[in-house]
């Protein structure tokens, strides 16, 4: 039984591992490779390649802090809800940790804020 469920989380994190490989090569790949200045502005030497930077620094920034998050939440929500099953009072310090794990997705937002506003 063992080996049946060591099988099935391979297969689930090989499927996981390919969207996730997948959908970063689509945002990589469907970036514009050249922006083309209004009104025939020449801009300075690299600024194209800084903005498409900052774009993937963002993206990698939030991308990977969600990630990190939703790996994060389903250990602890399993672990949660074990704790839970055995003594209901531990309720509002689960509920507490799983928001101590989902606040790592917000400084993923917060500084792909900052990622852009510069």
């Amino acid at each position: 039984m063992n080996t049946e469920r060591n099988r099935t989380s391979a297969i689930n994190l090989a499927a996981i591992m390919t969207s996730i490989i997948s959908a970063g090569m689509f945002v990589v790949f469907s970036q514009p490779t050249h922006i083309v200045p209004a009104f025939a502005q020449e801009e300075p030497a690299g600024a194209e390649s800084a903005a498409s930077s900052k774009l993937i620094g963002a993206g990698m920034a939030f991308g990977l802090a969600a990630l990190g998050a939703g790996i994060g939440l389903g250990f602890v929500g399993a672990a949660g809800l074990a704790a839970i099953s055995d003594n209901p009072k531990m309720q509002s310090r689960v509920f507490i940790i799983v928001g101590m794990v989902e606040s790592i997705a917000i400084y993923g937002i917060v500084m792909m804020f900052i990622i852009l506003g510069q």
